[in-house]
């Protein structure tokens, strides 16, 4: 056991927890049980006096953490004290022990090498809101990385730790961060040594990059003194990679098929947050942690729990299940005695008339108690389904009926729906290849593919081809044919076109929206909120998390 000694009196340093260019953290206790973090930072305070620069930066900023504290803030670690030790005359900060692994442990084995999208959205909301709250106290961070969040483990919640390079003067922190920074999180700025509130915005841009993509956009593979050069040069100069491009090469193999669909299906708001955190020129990020968690809150959508909801709610909800319910066997039994009845008369037309009317009733008016509100949709969407399939196979089979009728007498059978065929294992190994050449960045090649296909008519060409032609990456094809392309892809059913024609019909006026997600530099668009609304709710049914988080954002509008 490593021998304990006194930092200053009551408080004994029971071991180190991580070293660092920034200082070292230790385990501390204070007289008694109490356990706690203390952060010795590696400069010494020779005088305490007016006449010690770093001790005059010490204490305004131990003040300024102390106005953190005054309103505890569950996202941000608490400061309990600060002082100089008694050996070595180092300055120091006291912080609670957040008992837990930190992000860049969750991202290591037995744990997945990303978070799911779920998960990745709570630490955004989490981690901005404490860079909110300090930003709200004028405390800039300027460490923000992986190993400085930590998952508290008695609360469910992401931490916020480590203020160092927040107590430390100008030239100890550029010092500092020149040569034992985490260079992969640090904005371009920190190489002159400037800590501004968009600093710590681009940090965070990082770590939700990192948490999305598997990897942060610049990795340091060589530790070397040239290794950290090029990192640093990257953020400088180098625009960040295709995250979700990177997302597709990280997601687990163990993972099923829905579920990765699922998971790739990440919303263009966080994506489109992420790059706007992580532009070179800071006046071009979110100007702090307040903007970045109002931005985060305006988009993120939070399913209440049935816990949540007040007994008269609960039981409303309760009665609309059983009526749905109800509704939906009705229609059943009337198909079923439509079947039988069919096999030996057919229906009068006012008969025929009258079952598709009642269908298409039921349908539309739970459509719109479906679309009324997100609890709703999530709650009843399989109801809306079921009831839509019922109502389709009235239509269908009442459309059969007068076809057999009107059919010359040597007709005997209806004829079967045609099923198409499966696509090609050839256009399948094309449109890998296509996203592949888009990873390597040759996109030439992937254009050639998508274009050979798009001809075809495969919905998923057509897609990117047309999608990446609106973001201004393809100029094979002007901004009338790219947009035909995504029609054509939506029309055929393809879920993601339904999504982005959605969003282009309904964002159509908004700039801040369209230059969030990479649309508003090349083509113009004509809003038309109805027809985009549709569209996000065929896309919601098929199960397109990003299309149900942009309706909610139009109902919130």
């Amino acid at each position: 056991m490593s021998k304990v000694f006194t930092i200053t009196e009551g408080l004994e340093n029971m071991g180190a927890i991580k070293t660092g260019g920034q200082g070292s953290v230790y385990k501390g206790r204070r007289i008694g049980e109490i356990i706690t973090a203390i952060k010795i930072l590696p400069t010494p305070i020779y005088s305490e006096s007016a006449e010690d620069k770093n001790y005059i930066t010490f204490q305004n900023e131990v003040q300024k953490l102390k106005k953190v504290n005054e309103d505890p803030n569950p996202n941000v670690v608490k400061i309990l004290s600060a002082g100089i030790t008694d050996s070595g005359n180092f300055p120091f900060i006291e912080m609670e022990f957040i008992e837990g692994p930190d992000l860049e442990e969750l991202l290591k084995p037995p744990h997945y090498p990303l978070f799911t999208i779920k998960e990745a959205v709570k630490v955004a909301d989490q981690l901005a809101c404490a860079l909110a709250h300090c930003h709200k106290a004028d405390v800039r961070h300027g460490d923000i990385k992986s190993n400085n969040v930590k998952y508290n483990i008695s609360t469910g919640d992401y931490i916020l730790l480590d203020f160092g390079l927040a107590v430390m003067s100008d030239e100890e922190r550029r010092t500092s961060l020149r040569h034992a920074g985490a260079i992969e999180f640090m904005a371009p700025e920190q190489n002159d040594g400037k800590m501004l509130f968009q600093t710590d915005v681009y940090s965070f841009g990082v770590i939700i990059f990192e948490l999305l993509a598997g990897k942060v956009p610049f990795p340091l593979d060589d530790r070397s003194e040239t290794g950290r050069n090029a990192v640093m040069i990257a953020h400088l100069e180098m625009p960040p990679p295709d995250l979700l491009q990177l997302r597709s090469q990280s997601i687990p193999s163990s993972w099923n098929e829905e579920k990765k669909q699922h998971e790739l299906n990440v919303p263009e708001w966080l994506t489109s947050l992420v790059y706007k955190c992580l532009e070179k020129n800071p006046e071009h990020r979110f100007g702090n942690g307040l903007d970045l968690h109002e931005y985060i809150r305006a988009h993120a959508v939070r399913t209440a729990d049935k816990s949540e909801l007040k007994d008269a709610r609960i039981s409303f909800l309760e009665d609309e299940n059983k009526k749905l319910r109800g509704e939906k066997e009705q229609l059943q039994q009337q198909l079923l005695q439509y079947k039988q009845e069919g096999s030996g008369k057919v229906h009068s037309t006012s008969q025929n008339k009258t079952l598709a009317a009642n269908a298409a009733y039921v349908v539309n008016s739970k459509s719109t108690e479906i679309s009324s509100g997100k609890a709703t949709l999530k709650k009843y969407s399989w109801i809306f389904i079921s009831v839509l399939i019922v109502a389709v196979s009235v239509v269908y089979l009442i459309n059969q009926q007068k076809t057999v009728k009107s059919a010359p007498a040597v007709v005997t059978q209806k004829i079967a729906p045609v099923i198409p065929p499966a696509e090609p294992l050839a256009i399948q190994s094309q449109l890998q290849q296509a996203k592949q050449f888009l990873i390597e960045g040759k996109q030439s090649e992937a254009f050639i593919i998508y274009s050979s296909l798009s001809k075809q008519e495969i919905p998923e060409a057509m897609y990117y081809y047309g999608k990446l032609a609106l973001q201004n990456k393809n100029s094979n094809i002007s901004c009338v044919e790219a947009f035909d392309l995504l029609k054509k892809a939506s029309n055929k059913g393809y879920t993601p076109a339904k999504r982005t024609l959605g969003f282009l019909y309904s964002f159509a006026n908004d700039k801040v929206e369209l230059q969030h997600a990479g649309y508003a530099e090349r083509c113009l668009f004509t809003q038309n909120v109805s027809r985009g609304s549709v569209l996000l709710m065929e896309a919601t049914l098929q199960g397109d998390t990003s299309a149900g988080r942009l309706l909610d954002v139009l109902n919130l509008r």
